[in-house]
C-alpha cells in the first residue's frame, strides 16, 4: 500500500505541475472555459496555473505536503463553476477536441475523486 501511495503522489505532483504549466503555454484553452461572469479571465487563468504549480511543488516535501494537498482540494472546489459551465455550454470545441455533454459530466464527476485523492496526503505522517 505504501508504494501505491508513493506512486500516486508522484502522479499527483507531476499532474499538477503539468496542468499549472499548461495554463501558461495554452492560455486560450483555459480562458475559453472560464465562466463569463468571472471577471478578469486572463488573470484568473494565470493565477490558477500559478497555484497549481505552487501546490504541486508543496506536495514534494513531507513538511509542506498537507498545505499543498489542502490547496489542491480548495482549487478543485473553486473550479466547480468551470465544470458546471462546461455542462451548460456543451457541446463545444476546445482546440481540436469536442467537449460533449458526456465528457463535461464525466469531468464534473471526477472532481470529488480528485479531491479525495489530494486529501489522502493531508496527514503529516502520510508517507
Amino acid at each position: 500500500m505504501k508504494s501505491l501511495k508513493k506512486i500516486s503522489l508522484l502522479i499527483l505532483i507531476f499532474g499538477y505541475l503539468y496542468a499549472g504549466v499548461s495554463h501558461f503555454l495554452n492560455p486560450v484553452g483555459y480562458i475559453r472555459i472560464i465562466p463569463h461572469y468571472i471577471p478578469l479571465p486572463k488573470l484568473v487563468n494565470y493565477l490558477s496555473g500559478m497555484f497549481e504549480i505552487l501546490f504541486g511543488l508543496l506536495l514534494i516535501a513531507k513538511i509542506s505536503r498537507p498545505i499543498g494537498a489542502i490547496g489542491i482540494c480548495l482549487l478543485l472546489i473553486a473550479f466547480l463553476p468551470v465544470h458546471i459551465q462546461m455542462i451548460i455550454d456543451a457541446p463545444f470545441k476546445l482546440g481540436t477536441f469536442t467537449v460533449s455533454p458526456l465528457v463535461a459530466w464525466i469531468r464534473l464527476a471526477l472532481q470529488p475523486l480528485l479531491i479525495v485523492w489530494a486529501w489522502w496526503y493531508v496527514k503529516k505522517d502520510s508517507l
